[in-house]
Parts: C-alpha cells; sequence; structure tokens
C-alpha cells in the first residue's frame, strides 16, 4: 500500500479510441487527433475538439512526476466525465465503457500499486448497468465506479437507477458522483463556463434528492463521495433540516433526518479556500473529507496536502483527511 495522500478525484483518457463499429448513425463516439505538441491530444466529440488533453491522462511515468512534486502517495482513476457517454446507445456505451475501463484497469496493474480504479457503466440502461457493475467488480482493478449527477436530465435519485445502487452496495462498489451537463447553461452569462458556476448547484441537487428519494436511508451500507466538496450542499443542508422538522408529511417519507444522512456521505476537499474546507468538516464531520485535485486538467489543486495542512488538524485527523477517509470509502479499510 503506497504512502502518501489518497486523490480520488483524478481522471483519465484513453491514448487512443477504437474506431467506431455499432450499426447507429449520428453517434457522439469519440476519437483523439495531435495536440499543438507530442505531449497533447485533443478530445474529439461529434468532430468538434471537446478538450485537449496533456498525456498525463495516460501516460503513468507523467503521473508519477506529479505525484511524487505534490506529494500524493495513490491517485484514484475514472473515465473524464464526457466519456461516461449516457446519451449513446447502450450497447455503444457498453462497448466504450470497456474500453475505457481496460485503460484504467492496465494504469492501475501497472502503476506499482499507486493507482486505484473507478470504471464506468452504461446508466442509460439500468439493467446493463448493473450487468457491468458486477463484470467489473469481478474482473480485478476497480474498487468502484463514477457516475454523473444525471443522466441525459434524468436525476440520479430516480426510482429507475434504485437496482443500480442496490447492487452496489450489495457489491461492495464505492461509487463516486460527478457532476455532468448540469441545469440552467442557458441562463449563465459571460465568460465562466459551467463547470465553475453550475456544476456546484447540480452536486447539491443530486445529493439533496438521493437523500430525500430514498437512496442514502435504504442503502446504509452504499459508500458514495461527491466532487468539488459536495457543491453548494452544504449551505443547502440547514434549509433543508429546517424544512424537513416543519413541513407536514416530510418526517413520515424520509425517516432519518437529512443531515445525519449527510454524515455518511464522503465528499473531496476541492474547494479550492482554506475557509470552506473547514466548513465542510463542520458541516460534515472530520471523517467524511477525502483529498481531490481534479487531475490532470487546468482546474486542479495543484498542492492538495498543503491545503489540508494549513487547517491546522490535530495529526490523526489531518491523516484522516489526507488518506484515512479515502481508504475507507473506497473499501480498503473499515
Amino acid at each position: 500500500m503506497a504512502t502518501g495522500a489518497v486523490d480520488i478525484h483524478t481522471h483519465i483518457v484513453p491514448v487512443s479510441f477504437p474506431a467506431y463499429a455499432g450499426r447507429h448513425a449520428n453517434v457522439r463516439w469519440p476519437s483523439m487527433a495531435p495536440g499543438h505538441d507530442c505531449r497533447h491530444g485533443n478530445v474529439m466529440i461529434a468532430g468538434k475538439v471537446f478538450r485537449t488533453v496533456s498525456d498525463e491522462c495516460w501516460s503513468i511515468e507523467r503521473r508519477l512526476e506529479v505525484m511524487e512534486a505534490s506529494r500524493v502517495g495513490c491517485q484514484v482513476l475514472s473515465p473524464m466525465p464526457e466519456l461516461l457517454s449516457y446519451w449513446l446507445e447502450p450497447e455503444d456505451a457498453q462497448t466504450l465503457g470497456r474500453h475505457v475501463n481496460d485503460t484504467i484497469a492496465a494504469m492501475v496493474a501497472d502503476g506499482a500499486g499507486r493507482f486505484s480504479g473507478l470504471g464506468m457503466v452504461p446508466l442509460q440502461d439500468p439493467d446493463l448497468a448493473v450487468r457491468e457493475l458486477e463484470h467489473l467488480m469481478k474482473s480485478g482493478g476497480f474498487r468502484g465506479v463514477e457516475i454523473g449527477t444525471n443522466v441525459n436530465g434524468v436525476s440520479i435519485a430516480d426510482p429507475r437507477f434504485a437496482p443500480f445502487f442496490q447492487a452496489a452496495e450489495a457489491l461492495d462498489a464505492a461509487i463516486f458522483v460527478h457532476a455532468l451537463h448540469p441545469a440552467a447553461t442557458d441562463r449563465l452569462i459571460g465568460p465562466a463556463p459551467p463547470a465553475l458556476v453550475l456544476f456546484p448547484c447540480e452536486t447539491a441537487t443530486a445529493i439533496a434528492s438521493l437523500i430525500m428519494g430514498g437512496i442514502i436511508g435504504r442503502h446504509p451500507k452504499l459508500r458514495i463521495a461527491f466532487s468539488h466538496g459536495g457543491g453548494v450542499f452544504a449551505l443547502v443542508l440547514p434549509r433543508l433540516m429546517h424544512g424537513w422538522k416543519l413541513m407536514p408529511g416530510m418526517k413520515e417519507k424520509v425517516p432519518e433526518a437529512p443531515a445525519t444522512q449527510a454524515r455518511r456521505l464522503f465528499y473531496d476537499t476541492l474547494v479550492y479556500d482554506k475557509d470552506t474546507l473547514g466548513f465542510l468538516i463542520e458541516r460534515f464531520g472530520k471523517t467524511q473529507l477525502c483529498v481531490g485535485t481534479d487531475h490532470p486538467f487546468l482546474i486542479e489543486e495543484r498542492d492538495p496536502v498543503g491545503a489540508v495542512e494549513t487547517l491546522g488538524l490535530e495529526p490523526a485527523d489531518q491523516e484522516l483527511l489526507l488518506s484515512g477517509n479515502a481508504r475507507r470509502f473506497l473499501g480498503e479499510t473499515a
């Protein structure tokens, strides 16, 4: 087991994608095109550049260089969220997912214990997603999966996805939830991209829905973590609690307090601010926060250990945030 911080929020992009071999027209099948130099590539989706990425997306050696500099002992590898591809036909998403998952598995196998894997499943078809999750967890090299906050505009708390969460609990699979295609992009004015403003709102909506929709309450052993510190959910929670206490019928439908359920979930530390991080500890507990960086993208936190160190925690508590909580989320420790 590698020593050092455990980063639960990092992404990969395969160095290449197979040519589309399915039977559907107008498919948003990804491909790679050369970047501006040998260390970069362009992820192409629907014939357009979705994102220019560095070779840290697929190169173990390059990732290890950055990990050493940032004092990260282990990275949890998950797909770039756009690769989740819920908009593809399920059979195509399964094929693409197998390719992405194979890439992650190979990196884990060749990484000398420095990586863990979270794969992807075609959640647009919940039954197929369960079968793929079973396949993934039996294959070795994976601790669970990454999923988006919604599937083509449908909340992951919708009853249609209940079998998936039931299976994840039964299979002891960790789930990392990342904001994806947030609502209200048409109402965002100015140069700030949705990732900066709307991802936090999208994530908070997903958490509130999973709690109030009963998923978290029905599956107490489910290990589920949320990107970007849970977004703005820490601010929404007191309002949710106020309504839960006062509004008729809410306690009958949700017997366990939302705040209690919220303290069973995990959240990454990717909030870029000491005071905000301290607030999350106060709101959710020192046992529920895990290091997250968004490596290797532009928005990443480049000194995740330093961000935790600025809090001035007791050594044992600091170690929880740096690695202990993450290993519990991954199912490596009780």
